[in-house]
Order: C-alpha cells, then sequence, then structure tokens
C-alpha cells in the first residue's frame, strides 16, 4: 500500500487555518474513545489547463453531512463553507494534487458512551497521495482473499455513514490479507454474498455485464456512482444486485474503486485468476475515460471538477 509524507504547512481546524504542528487535540478527546467521528476522502488532481480541481467536492461534502445525521451529530458549518475550506486547504498548501481529508469528531468534556455535551469540531488536511493500491496496481491488478471477517449488518452499524468506527472491520480485514501475502481483502456480508473491499467498491463483468453489489451492506461511493455512470454513457448494462464471490472466480473481469484507489483491476480472488489474469478491456476503457474526466478533458463530466 502507498505510503505519504502528511506534512504541509497548514491545517484548517474549527474554521481557522492554524501550523500543521499546532492542530492538536486533547487526549480526552470523545471521538479517540468511542469512535464517533464521520470523515471524507477527497482527491485534487491538476486539469490539462494548468488548474487544480476537487473531484466531485459537492457530493463528497454532502455525503459528509449526510454521515453525521446518521450518527446524530450536529454540524457547525454548511456544505458550501467546507467545500470552500478544502480548496482553501490545497490552495493555502500550494498543491497541485492532493488527498483531502475532512474530519468532524466530538472533542473533549463529557465522557461515557452516552455523553451529548461534547463540541463537535472540524478538520480539514490535504498532502500528497499517490496510488493507494501500489504503484503498480493501476496497470498490472491485485490480487484479493476473501476475509474471514465478515461486513457488518446495515441494521447494526449504518454502512451509508462513512464512520470512523466503522473501519475497524476493514482494518482488521486488510491487515489478515497483507499479512498472508495479498494486495488487499474482500469482505462478505452476513448472508455471504459479496459485500466490499476494505476500502472500496467492487465490480465484476461477465458478457458485457457489469454487476455490483447493492447498497445495503456498503458504502455508496462516490467513485462507484461515477463509474457506473460512465459504464453506462458506454452502453453497458449495469446492475446492482447480489452474488456470490465465485461470480469473481469465473468473471471475464473485475475492478474496485474509491477516492484513493480510483479504477483498480482485480486478476485475483483466492489463488483463483479472473479472466486471463490481465486487466480486463472494459475495465481500461473505464480508466481512461475517468482519468480524463479527472482532468478536464471528458466535457460531459466537467460537472464532477470543484476548482480551487
Amino acid at each position: 500500500m502507498a505510503t505519504s509524507n502528511l506534512r504541509t504547512e497548514k491545517i484548517w481546524l474549527d474554521g481557522n487555518m492554524v501550523p500543521y504542528d499546532e492542530a492538536n487535540v486533547h487526549v480526552l478527546t470523545h471521538s479517540l474513545h468511542y469512535g464517533l467521528a464521520v470523515f471524507e476522502g477527497m482527491r485534487c488532481y491538476k486539469s490539462d489547463d494548468g488548474r487544480s480541481a476537487i473531484f466531485r467536492a459537492h457530493e463528497h461534502i454532502r455525503r459528509l453531512l449526510e454521515s453525521a445525521h446518521i450518527v446524530e451529530m450536529p454540524m457547525p458549518y454548511s456544505g458550501e463553507e467546507l467545500a470552500k475550506s478544502c480548496a482553501d486547504v490545497v490552495r493555502v498548501n500550494k498543491l497541485a494534487e492532493c488527498y483531502i481529508r475532512p474530519i468532524a469528531f466530538y472533542g473533549e468534556g463529557e465522557m461515557g458512551l452516552s455523553a451529548r455535551g461534547n463540541k463537535t469540531r472540524v478538520a480539514i488536511a490535504a498532502w500528497p497521495w499517490g496510488a493507494y493500491l501500489g504503484a503498480d496496481s493501476a496497470n498490472k491488478g491485485v490480487r484479493l482473499k476473501t476475509s474471514s471477517f465478515v461486513r457488518f449488518h446495515h441494521n447494526s452499524m449504518m454502512p451509508a455513514a462513512k464512520a470512523s468506527g466503522h473501519y475497524v472491520n476493514s482494518i482488521l480485514a486488510g491487515y489478515e490479507a497483507r499479512r498472508s501475502g495479498y494486495d488487499e481483502a474482500l469482505l462478505l456480508d452476513t448472508q455471504g454474498f459479496v459485500a466490499e473491499g476494505s476500502g472500496e467498491n467492487v465490480f465484476v463483468i461477465r458478457d458485457n455485464v457489469v454487476r455490483t453489489p447493492p447498497l445495503t451492506s456498503i458504502l455508496g461511493g462516490i467513485t462507484r456512482d461515477a463509474v457506473m455512470r460512465i459504464l453506462t454513457d458506454q452502453g453497458y448494462d449495469v446492475r446492482e444486485e447480489y452474488f456470490a464471490r465465485d461470480a469473481f472466480y469465473i468473471a471475464d473481469e473485475a475492478f474496485m474503486t474509491g477516492t484513493a484507489a480510483e479504477v483498480t483491476p482485480v486478476v485475483e480472488l483466492d489463488d483463483r485468476r479472473i479472466g486471463t489474469g490481465k486487466p480486463g478491456p472494459i475495465t481500461a476503457k473505464v480508466q481512461g475515460i475517468f482519468h480524463a474526466a479527472l482532468r478536464g478533458r471528458e466535457s460531459r463530466y466537467r460537472e464532477w471538477l470543484y476548482y480551487v
């Protein structure tokens, strides 16, 4: 997995730009103890015209606000304020391309599971970040292992919220997969159907039909949504439906999507080769259109770019 240097000049914290070393919280910060925080992962790309643009900024901020609503966290800023602040962080730190992390969390004050008096604090950081699953992942594809950890039921943790505590499940699955020599984990839902990767949505393709799991036990990915639109615009039959992991084994091709992972081919699951064992032509087509859209070269998708 790609690593990155997080250090930048400024971080936006509670409405102010503060020096990197001063963007601190107290050890009794409520969300540190109980995991009740909501966050987003966003990317900014340099367009062909030289300007930098955040990919689908408004959709990401909308999901952040919806996540807060789901977990009953009051948000002190509007969506437009947060989108503008994300752009400000990119600009102030002079980043042409970067990953952006807005996070809302409960600060110090009361302690205990039922505490409701703590202030919601919001931070936005940005830093350079390359390929999430490794430098060669987009070209060569990745190997997955079905995890022994199950993605939680939608009435247990409400996966429509991108909440920090949910990711303990993902972290443990990722540890297990990488310890066994795989690039990423594939998690099943409580019924045994394919759910998602530890931090990515998944797609399988067979006979030109594209399938992806429905929004029950998975996060509704912003990149997932964009890729589904690209595929539909290209005339492919895209279906949201349940399928078992053996659908991967007999697929012609498969890929994962996510803000960090972008569009990453999957070439193997559980030591079974998928298709030819190399990234497939539909995946390559989607990658090409998606990356062109990120650089402002696709006029029909220019609405996805929020220029800083």
